[in-house]
């Protein structure tokens, strides 16, 4: 269950942009910019991570007949 705990964060992640992004977006403001960038890298990294987790575990598992 702990790989499915690393989708929820980033889930969570993705939620905790939203308040900066409208800051951003809807009041100019250019830091909050700055930390959705780095925030969104960080998604972009957390997501590769899973890709790469479901993807071990694909290769794992003995095929369905």
């Amino acid at each position: 269950m702990a790989n499915y705990e690393r989708f929820t964060g980033l889930k969570d992640l993705i939620a905790g942009l939203d308040a900066d992004a409208d800051k951003f977006y809807n009041k100019g403001n250019s830091a909050a910019g700055t930390r959705v960038r780095k925030g969104l890298q960080d998604v972009k990294n957390l997501a590769q991570a899973i890709r790469l987790e479901i993807q071990e575990s694909k290769n794992a598992a003995p095929a369905k007949k």
